[in-house]
């Protein structure tokens, strides 16, 4: 066993609004050189839809993410011979009207146009080409269910669902799901680079690109599932989602996640064995979602803890793994699910889904049956189809809701509610805790830069904090010093 720490990241879609302010700050501070007009680390979609880009779910279409053959793990696009043969012409490389043709308006034509009887108008302009153009697609082309009822039907997450009757106007229903770079602990991204420029962190998980070694071959592109890599059309490198890591190694959350009006975000650090990852990944689709849960190990457990400290992992990551929520919400109480496991990824984003209204001329009998959003189509995103662990988070959430409705407005015993969910009241308490009221500091548990091996004064103001050796329970300092 070798343990690795990940910083993960859990987003609660029951909470989302849509609202967009997360892509805003990652799209200011990240992607504003020019050749990354195109570019959003961070982008909110609706579903059900198509996506940005377009039908990037598809991997027959775009030959993303792993397979297996006889047991074993290969890239969905090929190993190197096929890559060798295609190394000046991928084929499975999304094009510009997947994405879309980025433009800019001449806002300088609405105060510099001479009088005339109508108002001035601002032409869109290409900024690949310069010339005039109309939009014709964008990231939020499909925004609040904007054009859905012509490209909801290509959703792939409709599988053994009637798509048609669905998107009906009294049927249609609607998420909002917002994507960045899953930073996964299997990327296709880093196994497709011919030139090695994309790498995984061996500190904290984070996948980034080294843009001195990258040689435009852009297969990191077609072999990322999830479309989160770049390619920029000016200085012809790839370009990704970084975490911020630049703030997480100071303790401070993503951009993302701090600008989150909604607080749906939360970060914390994930404790795996990195030897499992091959074989969990290799497990048939149906068993995924478990297998990904069983690479994760308990970071309150001290034989853990122990094998952590000798393989490197630095007490700050050890304390902070045993308060993540991260931890919690995926591990512990198994609300979060993944995005599309079958890609076998092992992506490290989780997402909580939505606990939906139940449709008005339906509201007896079992919930989770007449909720608008089908589970089925849940199961499709987050577990490979297979609707159970979904069922059990969406009920788990109806009975936190009815728990508290109970306890604050009276009624019958509060408790009851939980049994059928396997519940109990101190859980629920901290379920609440953490999803509707949690402090700053319990959404984002973040270890800073490793200190361990300062010297001189700079251990002496360690001393009092938790991460240090003397004081975290799994050190032998500290169990000396309770003998």
């Amino acid at each position: 066993m070798k343990i690795k720490a990940q910083m993960a990241m859990v987003l609660n879609l029951d909470k989302c609004l849509g609202c967009h302010t997360c892509s805003v700050p990652c799209k200011n501070a990240w992607t504003t050189a020019p050749g990354s007009e195109y570019m959003w680390f961070n982008n909110v979609e609706t579903k059900p839809g198509t996506g940005y880009p377009h039908l990037w779910e598809n991997q027959n279409l775009h030959k993303g993410g792993w397979t297996t053959k006889n047991g074993k793990l290969r890239l969905k696009a090929g190993g190197k011979l096929r890559k060798y043969t295609q190394i000046f012409g991928n084929p499975n490389l999304p094009g510009m009207e997947q994405y879309y043709e980025p433009w800019n308006f001449d806002y300088k034509s609405l105060t510099t146009s001479p009088e005339q009887k109508h108002q001035p108008m601002a032409q869109a302009y290409s900024s690949v080409t310069g010339q005039p153009m109309t939009p014709k697609s964008g990231p939020n082309w499909d925004d609040d269910l904007g054009g859905t009822h012509v490209t909801g039907q290509d959703d792939p997450n409709f599988a053994g669902l009637d798509a048609k009757a669905l998107l009906e106007f009294q049927r249609v229903f609607m998420l909002h799901l917002p994507r960045l770079c899953e930073h996964c602990l299997n990327p296709a991204c880093v196994a497709s680079c011919p030139s090695g420029a994309i790498y995984k962190r061996d500190e904290d998980g984070i996948v980034l690109t080294d843009q001195t070694r990258c040689r435009s071959w852009r297969f990191c592109m077609s072999g990322c599932p999830y479309k989160k890599v770049y390619f920029n059309w000016k200085s012809h490198h790839s370009q990704k989602c970084i975490f911020c890591y630049p703030r997480v190694e100071s303790g401070q959350p993503t951009l993302c996640a701090q600008s989150c009006t909604g607080r749906i975000r939360y970060i914390g650090v994930m404790l795996y064995d990195a030897d499992a990852v091959h074989a969990m990944a290799s497990r048939p689709e149906t068993e995924l979602y478990q297998a990904h849960l069983d690479v994760f190990l308990d970071p309150n457990d001290p034989a853990v803890c122990q094998q952590a400290i000798k393989d490197g992992i630095p007490h700050p990551f050890i304390t902070a793994a045993q308060a993540s929520p991260t931890y919690k919400l995926i591990a512990e109480w198994k609300l979060a699910l993944p995005l599309h496991p079958e890609f076998r990824t092992l992506p490290m984003v989780w997402y909580i889904p939505p606990a939906s209204p139940q449709k008005p001329e339906e509201q007896a009998g079992d919930a989770l049956e007449h909720m608008r959003i089908p589970p089925r189509y849940l199961a499709n995103l987050f577990t490979a189809g297979d609707e159970a662990p979904v069922r059990s988070a969406l009920h788990k959430l109806l009975a936190l809701r009815n728990y508290m409705r109970q306890r604050t407005f009276g009624g019958e015993e509060a408790s009851q509610c939980l049994e059928s969910a396997g519940l109990d009241p101190q859980t629920t308490e901290a379920m609440y805790r953490l999803l509707a009221v949690a402090r700053y500091e319990d959404r984002f548990v973040i270890p800073t830069a490793r200190r361990e091996n300062a010297q001189g004064e700079d251990v002496e103001a360690l001393k009092g904090y938790a991460g240090y050796p003397g004081n975290c329970p799994c050190s032998p300092q500290f169990k000396g010093r309770q003998a």
